[in-house]
């Protein structure tokens, strides 16, 4: 008996670490749905527009169009019968990536000019005014050594996001921003 609430628990575990995420055409969760559990760059084929999503596990981004590119909205665990719930500007959603957990520490380095020139600042934490912390309104390189993390357009995790992998963004181009302006940042902690 103990041995199968064992194996229950552990399937359960592995679930958790799974990412599902499940998609809508129409609000409130009706019409056509896809169910998805891992990253898909191009949705397109599987549903024509996207009204409402179910987050059943793990944390997600999701992105306008395909290839990971144009607006992109960060969703955690949860229910959103419309695309006004995830700050949507429309009804597309044709890409989307599960971010992985991560455990360990964070660090991030920013730079003030491209390709990692200029004054450098490193982050461990959180950070809700980039102006305030680093003394410029903008961020034209970055390097994300460890963790996975969150700019936001706008102070106090406010406005367009753009998800930060570990990896060297040479230019703000590279992360898909439309200009260098970050107001703040956040790591992606188990607060999913």
């Amino acid at each position: 008996m103990w041995w199968q609430g064992s194996v229950s628990h552990r399937a359960s575990v592995i679930q958790d670490t799974m990412g599902k995420i499940i998609f809508y055409e129409d609000r409130n969760f009706g019409g056509r749905s896809y169910e998805c559990s891992s990253d898909c760059a191009d949705l397109h084929s599987y549903f024509s527009r996207c009204n409402s999503i179910r987050v059943e596990s793990g944390c997600w981004m999701v992105y306008e169009r395909p290839n990971y590119m144009g607006y992109q909205y960060f969703l955690r665990r949860g229910e959103y019968p419309d695309y006004q719930r995830w700050m949507g500007f429309n009804d597309s959603i044709r890409s989307c990536r599960m971010i992985p957990h991560h455990r360990g520490s964070y660090r991030m380095r920013i730079y003030e000019r491209e390709g990692f020139g200029g004054q450098m600042m490193e982050f461990m934490d959180d950070c809700e005014s980039v102006y305030d912390r680093f003394r410029y309104h903008d961020i034209h390189s970055c390097n994300v050594m460890d963790g996975y993390w969150l700019f936001y357009e706008q102070p106090n995790y406010r406005g367009r996001q753009y998800f930060m992998r570990p990896g060297e963004y040479r230019r703000f181009s590279d992360w898909g921003g439309m200009s260098p302006r970050i107001g703040s940042f956040r790591r992606i902690t188990d607060f999913c």
